[in-house]
């Protein structure tokens, strides 16, 4: 690895275009998919230069680093292991598309180790006791890959008062699949100007939902590739159908062995079949009887809904 630039009392506006010239190991989860905050597309147009480099979720973004030295802290007093700042970014020399920026580093008998700080609500709690969430696990081996480290010590206050480390050693395999899916997006689609196919992640689903919220009313010749979209759509729909018709008799036959009875159990299985009340508004009634008071409430949204005939 080699040192790209300093980024001590670096803005961070000017951190995150330097982060356009390569992949940063929060990007992985992006280009894997699996990142709900950010989409592929957002991705690639920030690292082509088509859109400003931003971050979502800046909440969460802005009081990690607040909480970043009181993390680092915590985690030297629990563990009596020092912790180094290295406020620069790296560059792999073997890939230069691989970039890091590590929260800091160990001396680990000898050998260097990561170490990353990271702070989340307390709805994450279960998933850190559990370890550590897939999303850092592809951020932490891009970054072992980019430094040569075999180890890194991850630490995280979750909720605002617990606390969780863990190890997470070099996974030579995992480190293998994240330099070749880097690499297709980084000389494919960053260096080539292809722009990615879309995935069903819900971070590319508000993306499109977002940037084209509007339609201009005209008609367009979609791609002939478009067909075979339209069929695929098609047969999917079909088998979604299907499912849920299954799924529906599947419910029924467990509704005909429960009739009267609220649960029963098979195995270690529990089958539940209970009562539920709910109190609903009566809009329709609202509407005829007080029309004034029904539309002194009513709030327009609009979408757009996507048909395909």
């Amino acid at each position: 690895m080699k040192t790209v630039i300093k980024t001590t009392d670096m803005l961070r506006q000017d951190w995150l275009k330097w982060r356009t010239r390569g992949i940063g190991g929060s990007d992985v989860s992006v280009i894997a998919g699996i990142n709900p905050f950010k989409s592929v597309h957002q991705l690639w147009l920030e690292k082509t230069g088509q859109t400003e480099p931003e971050e979502t979720n800046s909440e969460y973004t802005h009081f990690g680093t607040v909480l970043e030295p009181v993390v680092r802290k915590e985690f030297m007093e629990r563990t009596g292991i020092k912790v180094r700042q290295k406020h620069m970014l790296l560059q792999s020399e073997q890939y230069p598309f691989m970039f890091a920026n590590l929260d800091g580093v160990i001396n680990d008998n000898g050998e260097m180790a990561i170490f990353e700080a990271k702070t989340a609500s307390a709805y994450k709690r279960e998933t850190w006791e559990d370890g550590t969430p897939a999303a850092y696990i592809l951020q932490v081996q891009h970054y072992m890959a980019v430094t040569g480290a075999k180890k890194t010590y991850i630490a995280a206050l979750v909720g605002g008062n617990h606390f969780y480390i863990h190890e997470i050693e070099r996974d030579e395999e995992m480190i293998g699949k994240i330099i070749a899916m880097e690499k297709y997006f980084w000389e494919t689609h960053v260096l080539g100007g292809v722009e990615p196919v879309p995935d069903g992640s819900d971070a590319t689903t508000d993306y499109f939902n977002r940037r084209f919220s509007k339609s201009n009313g005209t008609t367009i010749e979609l791609p002939d590739e478009a067909l075979r979209v339209c069929e695929e759509y098609d047969r999917i729909s079909q088998e979604m159908k299907q499912l849920e018709t299954a799924k529906a008799a599947a419910a029924n036959q467990l509704k005909s062995y429960l009739k009267e009875a609220e649960t029963g159990t098979v195995g270690d299985r529990v089958v539940s079949w209970k009562q539920v009340s709910k109190n609903t508004l009566d809009t329709k009634r609202l509407k005829a009887e007080k029309p004034d008071i029904y539309n002194g409430f009513l709030a327009q949204s609009s979408y757009r809904r996507l048909l395909v005939a």
